[in-house]
């Protein structure tokens, strides 16, 4: 599901602001909806645009090439929202755009949050071809502060007059 997910991401970016626009003509909505429409259209756009990036900036993402659960909870309930507010019924619509809005924020704060802790550093696990996790070994440093160590570093003596 998770993976299915990973794959839905770039092309809900194009189909949840055709929705919008498609859901105000099959529910009949007000000629006023139309500028709400015109208005969210993009910032769907857009935002699903930046999530996707985040999300698939991560290292565990590209590798697994699933998304995490937790970006399937929020980025999942802001589609569903997305696709609520198409329905453009009235009594509800309101509360659903600052409910839309609300979980919006908080996928992008969750994803650059995701991010920020993968950028870090910090544990890296890699995968064999057979999806086998292991994590590699530290790369070897010079330390010079062994006494057994001698650095000779070759200087240029000058030219005799």
């Amino acid at each position: 599901m998770r993976q299915a997910f990973f794959r839905w991401l770039i092309p809900a970016a194009f189909v949840l602001p055709l929705w919008l626009f498609v859901g105000w003509i099959v529910f009949g909505a007000n000629p006023w909806a139309l500028l709400w429409v015109i208005v969210s259209a993009p910032v769907v756009l857009i935002g699903q645009l930046i999530l996707t990036l985040l999300v698939r900036a991560r290292g565990t993402v590209r590798a697994d090439r699933a998304v995490s659960w937790l970006d399937l909870g929020l980025l999942g309930a802001w589609h569903v929202l997305i696709v609520a507010l198409g329905v453009f019924d009235s009594r509800w619509w309101w509360p659903l755009l600052a409910l839309t809005v609300g979980v919006g924020v908080a996928a992008l704060w969750s994803s650059l949050s995701q991010l920020w802790r993968e950028a870090r550093g910090g544990l890296t696990v890699l995968r064999t071809s057979e999806g086998i996790g292991y994590i590699p070994p530290a790369a070897p440093h010079a330390d010079t502060s062994d006494p057994e160590v001698i650095v000779i570093t070759e200087g240029r003596t000058p030219p005799a007059p």
